[in-house]
């Protein structure tokens, strides 16, 4: 993956909860309906290379879980509402999104998951980077070994 930072490049980054920041989008208000939009550099800290929506989540259900190695993401709640658990191995924080101007940047090497889902919510991810699944840390234990030791051989 062309973007896929090298990891020792990624761990000397400051990385924790207090970097995932909620952005402030444009918001054309008027008597048609509201407008938002988003533009890559921008508005966006990065480039979006993929886009992908998450809706018709289940009761009760959660999604992400995991963490990615060099990706970004902003996460926008289009309708509805969520809540997105932040977890950084030391800190933890949860951000709820509930508008549509507003999006909430998530920085590598933060452990994220999306709950308390309410009904008929629909959420747009941005991202950094292609789908690669090598970019995810999917196992909470290995995320932690990693980010508080910053050994490069627990990731391949």
């Amino acid at each position: 993956m062309a973007a896929l930072l090298n990891l020792r490049t990624s761990l000397q980054m400051p990385r924790n909860v207090e970097d995932c920041r909620v952005l402030e989008l444009p918001n054309v208000t008027e008597s048609r309906g509201n407008l938002t939009f988003v533009e890559a550099g921008r508005h966006v800290p990065f480039e979006i290379k993929r886009v992908f929506y998450i809706y018709d989540v289940p009761a009760g259900q959660s999604r992400g879980g995991h963490a990615h190695k060099a990706q970004q993401q902003v996460l926008v709640c289009l309708s509805g509402s969520f809540d997105v658990a932040l977890d950084d191995g030391d800190s933890r924080k949860v951000i709820r999104l509930n508008r549509p101007w507003k999006g909430l940047y998530i920085p590598p090497l933060i452990w994220a998951s999306q709950i308390n889902f309410a009904t008929g919510t629909v959420c747009v991810a941005l991202n950094s980077d292609f789908y690669d699944e090598r970019d995810n840390i999917r196992d909470y234990s290995r995320f932690v070994s990693l980010v508080r030791q910053g050994d490069e051989r627990t990731v391949s």
